[in-house]
């Protein structure tokens, strides 16, 4: 008896336990984030409910004044509710009693409150179920002390075309439409035969059942003379049109409900979507099982999933929105295994939808794995196994992996390879996974790829390193690079244009050193100590070379050279350009002492890489210079926060501790500023402006909560 008694105690304290901890990640993400905080707010479905095509994620707007609280999905209209309140209908944020505070932030939901009038509370809660699937869970408490008369429009508007409605489903209560959805995207359009839906399907519906519905044409401006009408007109109704065939710009379905003092009501707005060649029933069925499923079981999901990563004592609240917003960056990103690979994998984006963004894996864009890996360590290495598993048996890693198989766009008969990162992530991962298995594999494959790498990238033989053919996009530094671009607006094709494989290259031949170290420290760890020599030794081979062909005396500086005679020149131009690469000899740890000093000199020079915002990737003293984000992929002045954050690793690998404590803060503010401005992340940053024409929620910014993490605890080896 007494045995069962304390086998009973024992659960008890393990569940009061397990619940105090269970509160203490709830408190920590309560964030109380109104419109002017920095935070992210585009939110996808969860990995296990996610797929590649016809995958849809919306940005929630809770700040602008001219609509109300609306969830936008890229090219496929949004989402939000008109409220009329005895009579009076309140129909922009502007216009509200209290204005939006958001709860809870996470990566496929957000909680919500506002008033829209006095004495109505409401509580919305936005949760994207699946690719195919978003509800708007509504909890409207009159907290007056008298009667209101509740009138709440659900309205599904398509921005850039019309839809067609095809019936009103008298048995799911719901509205279905059809809809074209252009594949074209301004800086890369999705190709079609991959898998994308042009012909789309669209179902809406509420639960409880709409009181009335109907679909409209024109501007919703023109709705607010629908549902306010004349209170003297004979035509006065509440009832709405209810078109069940024809052409609409938006749908509209209608709550009605008297709230007596402190009585809460509430309702369910589902938006379902699909291609039109799928099955309409078992999306409809979908709709059917999420009017009534209870959210609270998402909701705890993502408290344990935010239960692993640090707990960070924040200097300011704006660091502690960012930081939880950059791992929601991360983690909407991702896709469990599908295609060709048994892996899970990331898109750059899931919202916006562009081409090059929802393409595969690259090892640039897999430094976000050194943050995510705080949040789901399996997950991380998951995406880093994408690359073992399909690594060709010669070592080569290729520029793309992932549920289409390797992508190696193949030039001058070589395939492609990225910047090989791949040794210095899987150390890094381990560092906090713990997991030798992965190391281990990790280490068979990332030796075979930099194998490869010496074989291939140095066709010289002299030991530094050269990018291939298709070093355009190999070299991820593809637009306006002042030394492997030849011309200064690159008017010509390819080959003309891009010398990088004619150069010995500065940043690659630094990136082997730091993958020759990193393998090196992978080898000690499994106890191949003799291996770890022979990689050190070929890292500090490496080095010697680059002091001795690529430092310049009188400039004090690293740069890339000519690779037949390893001079300062290709024909006519001169090779020392300033860039933001010779810093990575701090982070590789290339650089002599007194090399360094002269690097951090010219780094903190204000008129050259010291800007408000950061680092950017050329100086500003060079002719080249612009600090103007006008569009993708320019490397000719702004901002890249993984290459900002490798520099400040060097900073501290140096001890210039202060100094990284600057960079950090110069990284944080133009996050910030941003974050604020428009709730996004950015490909890149302006070093001096605060307007950005790049893509927006690129996943490699979640490198900021990894950024933090090294900001609030002692350096690691």
């Amino acid at each position: 008896m007494k045995r069962t008694y304390y086998l009973i105690l024992i659960c008890l304290l393990s569940l009061q336990g397990f619940a105090q901890q269970f509160k203490a990640v709830e408190d920590y993400m309560r964030i109380n984030a109104g419109g002017d905080d920095p935070l992210y707010t585009t939110y996808a479905a969860a990995m296990a409910r996610s797929r590649l095509y016809g995958d849809k994620a919306y940005k929630m707007d809770y700040s602008s004044c001219c609509m109300p609280v609306n969830y936008a999905s890229d090219h496929a209209g949004r989402m939000y509710c008109l409220w009329k309140i005895d009579q009076v209908v309140v129909n922009k944020m502007s216009e509200y009693f209290k204005k939006p505070v958001v709860s809870f932030s996470f990566p496929d939901m957000a909680i919500i409150e506002y008033e829209p009038f006095r004495g109505i509370h409401v509580k919305e809660t936005f949760f994207v179920y699946s690719s195919t699937l978003a509800i708007a869970d509504v909890e409207v408490q009159n907290t007056d002390k008298i009667n209101h008369e509740i009138s709440v429009y659900p309205i599904l508007e398509s921005e850039n075309d019309s839809m067609e409605v095809m019936r009103y489903d008298t048995v799911h209560k719901a509205y279905i439409t059809h809809r074209y959805e252009s594949p074209y995207r301004l800086i890369s359009s999705l190709k079609m035969e991959y898998g994308y839906p042009a012909r789309v399907r669209d179902v809406f519906a509420m639960n409880p059942s709409a009181y009335t519905y109907g679909a409209y044409f024109g501007d919703i401006s023109e709705f607010y003379n629908t549902i306010k009408t004349d209170f003297y007109s004979d035509r006065r109704s509440d009832t709405l049109n209810q078109k069940k065939q024809g052409l609409c710009h938006f749908l509209v379905l209608n709550y009605k409900k008297r709230l007596a003092p402190q009585q809460t009501a509430s309702f369910r707005v589902l938006r379902g979507f699909q291609g039109q060649n799928e099955d309409q029933q078992a999306l409809l069925k979908d709709v059917e099982a999420m009017k009534t499923t209870l959210l609270k079981t998402f909701y705890e999901d993502d408290l344990i999933l935010f239960s692993k990563i640090p707990r960070i004592s924040f200097k300011t609240r704006d660091e502690k929105i960012a930081y939880l917003g950059a791992f929601n960056l991360v983690r909407g990103c991702m896709y469990p295994p599908s295609g060709k690979t048994n892996y899970n994998s990331y898109a750059f984006s899931r919202n916006p939808l562009w081409g090059w963004g929802h393409g595969h894996q690259v090892l640039h864009e897999s430094l976000s794995m050194l943050a995510y890996v705080y949040m789901d360590p399996q997950s991380a290495e998951g995406s880093q196994r994408v690359y073992m598993e399909q690594q060709r048996e010669d070592g080569f890693i290729a520029y793309r992996h992932g549920p289409r198989g390797l992508q190696d766009y193949p030039h001058k008969n070589m395939p492609t390879t990225s910047a090989p990162f791949f040794n210095w992530i899987n150390w890094e991962v381990y560092k906090v996974s713990k997991d030798r298995r992965f190391l281990e594999d990790a280490y068979v494959s990332g030796s075979k790829y930099l194998d490869w790498l010496i074989k291939n990238r140095d066709t010289d033989h002299d030991s530094t390193f050269e990018w291939g053919p298709y070093g355009i996009i190999e070299n991820v530094r593809d637009w306006y690079n002042a030394v492997f671009q030849v011309s200064a607006e690159r008017y010509l094709d390819v080959d003309k244009e891009d010398i990088s494989d004619e150069l010995e290259c500065l940043d690659l031949t630094l990136m082997v050193v730091k993958e020759e170290k990193s393998l090196a420290r992978i080898a000690e760890a499994l106890g191949k100590q003799e291996e770890s020599r022979m990689w050190k030794k070929r890292a500090d081979e490496v080095v010697k070379l680059v002091n001795r062909r690529m430092w310049d005396d009188s400039t004090g500086f690293y740069y890339s050279v000519n690779k037949k005679d390893h001079g300062w020149y290709f024909m006519t131009r001169d090779l020392r350009r300033q860039e933001i690469i010779a810093f990575l000899a701090l982070w590789a740890g290339a650089a002599p002492r007194d090399r360094a000093e002269k690097l951090v000199k010219t780094l903190t020079d204000t008129t050259k890489f010291w800007r408000r915002y950061g680092v950017p990737t050329l100086s500003a003293g060079d002719p080249w210079f612009s600090p103007y984000v006008d569009y993708c992929c320019k490397w000719n002045g702004p901002v890249w926060m993984l290459w900002d954050y490798m520099v400040y690793e060097g900073l501290r690998d140096y001890g210039y501790t202060d100094l990284a404590h600057q960079l950090a803060a110069k990284m944080m503010d133009a996050v910030v500023v941003q974050l604020k401005k428009n709730h996004n992340y950015w490909e890149s940053f302006s070093p001096d402006n605060e307007v950005l024409n790049s893509p927006p929620n690129y996943i490699w910014d979640s490198i900021i909560a990894r950024l933090l993490i090294e900001e609030n605890q002692p350096k690691q080896k």
